[in-house]
């Protein structure tokens, strides 16, 4: 849209600030509002029972065992937060090179699935499609010798993993890894099986970030990864054009609905994505993002739910239909209350 100073009266005769004079008129010409609707729930989940572990550096965020994700889970449903999207902590004895264990049929993720769509149908439920949480070295694909990732190698195990989501009842896999053609792989997969239900959502824009380091502590692949990084495969933060480009590929492969990672660093690129494609995009508000927050909230220096309702709201404006975010309970709750 192009705006043109002829098409607008000039002051005073144009005062912009009459719209501004109260809240009704305020509310009455808003152009982006948010809702719960609009935001996607991320969880970590643990094995066992009791298990309730703080995330240090993500203050209020917790690794949860199954029988304290369930309330959780019903709160997300009365505050009507349609999506709950789900990262396993896998225990050290389980991780391999291949990271096998993310193709298990009666692993960690897909018995958290079974149990969420048991209790609580009507909660769309979400899984991570990337070997990192159960790999030794903390990468999301199968490293050759050199330590480069190997594509195809990696692609193949991630649609047995996405599979075993899918065939445990998932509503939605989100392939995170960034590996060329794993899309189209898992919708072939998905269509051969019949779980034609089964949407995915692309990270198609993931970029290698410094904004991930809290995400990575919370999963337990720090350690894994060590100084190693994941520029051969993640985005390259000065590339926009790009973005374009995978994200064109993902649709054309069989995506539902693409992402784009993170989330306030990258909104130009959500913008540049809905504007060229208009199909359903998504935003990931990461982890670094929440930590920023927090830590500045906690220090006095900003208004914890005033910064996190306007931070939210900056991905609808930007384009973002919905937004992953660790403030999901506490935004929903605060929109309840409005």
């Amino acid at each position: 849209m192009t705006f043109h100073a002829s098409n607008f009266a000039p002051f005073p005769a144009g005062r912009p600030r009459r719209l501004r004079r109260d809240a009704f008129t305020r509310n009455l010409v808003r152009e982006y509002t948010l809702t719960a609707n609009d935001l996607i729930y991320p969880v970590f989940v643990v094995d066992g029972k009791q298990q309730r572990q703080p995330v240090a550096s993500m203050p209020g965020v917790e690794r949860l065992s199954l029988d304290l994700l369930l309330p959780v889970a019903e709160e997300c449903v009365k505050l009507g937060i349609p999506v709950m999207a789900l990262f396993p902590v896998v225990d050290a004895s389980l991780k391999t090179y291949d990271g096998k264990e993310a193709t298990n049929p009666d692993g960690l993720i897909p018995r958290v699935v079974r149990e969420l769509k048991k209790n609580f149908p009507g909660l769309g439920v979400m899984t991570d499609v990337a070997l990192d949480p159960f790999t030794t070295h903390g990468q999301d694909g199968l490293p050759d010798e050199n330590g480069y990732i190997l594509n195809e190698e990696t692609v193949e195990m991630l649609v047995r993993q996405a599979m075993c989501q899918a065939e445990a009842g998932v509503d939605m896999v989100a392939p995170s890894d960034m590996m060329d053609g794993r899309i189209g792989a898992i919708r072939q997969a998905l269509e051969a099986k019949k779980l034609i239900h089964t949407r995915i959502m692309a990270y198609s824009a993931k970029y290698a970030s410094a904004f991930y380091g809290p995400f990575r502590d919370a999963v337990g692949s720090a350690g894994n990864l060590g100084k190693a990084d994941k520029k051969v495969y993640q985005m390259d933060p000065g590339n926009s054009d790009e973005a374009l480009r995978e994200v064109a590929m993902d649709i054309a492969e069989g995506a539902d609905m693409v992402m784009v990672k993170p989330g306030m660093p990258y909104l130009d690129i959500v913008r540049r994505v809905k504007d060229e494609f208009k199909v359903p995009t998504f935003a990931y508000q990461v982890s670094g993002e929440y930590a920023m927050m927090k830590a500045a909230a906690q220090n006095g220096w900003l208004d914890h739910d005033a910064v996190m309702m306007e931070s939210l709201l900056a991905f609808k404006r930007a384009g973002a239909d919905g937004v992953l975010t660790y403030f999901a309970i506490d935004a929903a709750r605060k929109l309840r209350q409005a």
